[in-house]
């Protein structure tokens, strides 16, 4: 799965895109794969606490339920709250 982090998702990841393996998980279960693989960078965002914040598109179908199992999805977009929105 191609996972795409925009704005303050991107900082905090250290990257604007990386591919994963999502098989068998859930949309909770790779946020917590994804923000243990991204550790804290002193001056950056936390990508656990952005995750936390943060909207996501399943192959561009937004997505709330941590218990989404992505088999089959082939992209997710990370979107922080964006200023003024």
């Amino acid at each position: 799965m191609q996972v795409n982090y925009y704005a303050g998702a991107a900082a905090a990841a250290g990257t604007a895109a990386e591919s994963v393996d999502a098989a068998g998980l859930t949309l909770g279960a790779l946020k917590e794969r994804l923000g243990a693989a991204h550790p804290a960078v002193p001056g950056q965002p936390v990508l656990d606490d952005v995750l936390a914040r943060s909207s996501f598109l399943v192959d561009g179908v937004a997505v709330r339920d941590d218990a989404r199992v992505l088999d089959g999805a082939g992209a997710l977009d990370v979107l922080p709250p964006f200023a003024g929105g």
